[in-house]
Parts: C-alpha cells; sequence; structure tokens
C-alpha cells in the first residue's frame, strides 16, 4: 500500500547527509594542514560517495516500488493520493504494512549497502599495504 514511503524518507534523509558530508570533504580538501597523507589518502574512497550508493540503492528501489503500487491502482494521481487513505480501516493495514514491511526494505538495504561498504574497506587497506610495500621498495 505505502510500504515504498519508508524508503523513501530514508532516502531524503542521506540526500542530505551525502550533500553535508560532500561540503565537508571539499573543505578539508582545501586544508593544506591535510596534504602531508597525500599517497595514503588517494587510495581511499571518500565517504560522501559511499553514503551515495545506499542514496541511489534506496530511490531507485523506492521509485521501482511506487511504481508497482501505481500500476496495481494503490497509489491514484487525485487526492489523498494512497487509496488506502480513503478508509479508517485500510488506513491502519497501510500504518501496519509501512512499520512492517518498509521498516524491513529500508533496514535490508541499509545491511546490504553496510556489507558493500566493509568490503570496500577491506580493498582500500589492501591497497594502502600495497603502496607502503612499493614505498619500501623504492627506499631501499
Amino acid at each position: 500500500m505505502a510500504c515504498f514511503l519508508v524508503p523513501t524518507g530514508e532516502a531524503i534523509v542521506t540526500t542530505i547527509m551525502t550533500k553535508a558530508f560532500r561540503s565537508k570533504e571539499k573543505e578539508e580538501a582545501l586544508n593544506p594542514d591535510v596534504g602531508d597523507v597525500k599517497e595514503a589518502v588517494e587510495a581511499k574512497i571518500p565517504f560522501s560517495k559511499k553514503l551515495s550508493w545506499l542514496n541511489k540503492m534506496l530511490w531507485g528501489g523506492s521509485a521501482l516500488l511506487a511504481f508497482e503500487h501505481i500500476w496495481h491502482g494503490e497509489v491514484v494521481p487525485w487526492f489523498p493520493f494512497l487509496t488506502a487513505m480513503e478508509n479508517v480501516d485500510e488506513a491502519a493495514a497501510m500504518l501496519h504494512e509501512m512499520s512492517t514491511v518498509g521498516v524491513s526494505m529500508a533496514v535490508l538495504v541499509t545491511v546490504v549497502w553496510g556489507i558493500m561498504v566493509m568490503v570496500s574497506k577491506t580493498m582500500e587497506k589492501g591497497v594502502e599495504k600495497n603502496n607502503i610495500s612499493k614505498a619500501d621498495i623504492r627506499s631501499k
């Protein structure tokens, strides 16, 4: 009925957070005091980029679910937009669906993103170790 609204809400929050992290990272990049560890930073993916992965997953899933709900006539282009809002009994079922199915979907997408971030951090550590060992070889 309206389960797509929960991941959509999370997507709105992550969009705001991504923009905030991106502007903070730009400020740090312009700060000359941070330039000492430039080679180590080159191998790392900025957190704003990783957060944008979650953002894209949430927006894409929400759009697909919204399309599916439109296709089945659960979302209409006139007020109150959700057909479940026309009847009190259906509204209660809609809220139950949002709190169970919607939250479950949002949590699942976030967990998958968390696994992606852990894998990317592991890969970054491998690249960083490889860069350090190459630097040791060059200095000898």
